[in-house]
């Protein structure tokens, strides 16, 4: 087997595993991350009702500058303002397949600074 392959499969074990010890432990909605070479995106899912209750992206946030962790703490920050809003103020973070450092660590601390407990 490939070293490629391998890392393909753990990644996707490790992506199964956060989301399914997220979705079994928590009764609140969902904080999920997709973080991609360009852009940071992150939505709120109420797994109850099956649907996203707010979700937010570099692509929505306006005034996006600096480097990649600068943006995804802008994200975080908007997404908090956005859930406070509608009224979610506390969440389950999934990280999926994403190690918690870099733009995943600097995103969780903008949604903290924003007012969201993770």
């Amino acid at each position: 087997m490939s070293i490629k392959r391998k890392k393909l499969q753990a990644r996707a074990r490790r992506g199964t595993r956060v989301h399914t010890s997220v979705r079994a432990v928590s009764s609140f909605p969902r904080l999920s991350i997709f973080r991609s070479l360009k852009h940071f995106y992150a939505q709120i899912i109420d797994d109850i009702q099956g649907q996203t209750v707010v979700s937010c992206s570099t692509l929505d946030v306006s005034g996006v500058s600096g480097d990649k962790k600068a943006q995804a703490r802008m994200v975080g920050a908007e997404l908090a303002k956005r859930a406070l809003q509608k009224g979610v103020s506390r969440v389950a973070f999934d990280r999926g397949r994403f190690l918690y450092h870099g733009r995943v660590e600097a995103f969780a601390q903008g949604a903290r600074e924003g007012g969201l407990q993770i």
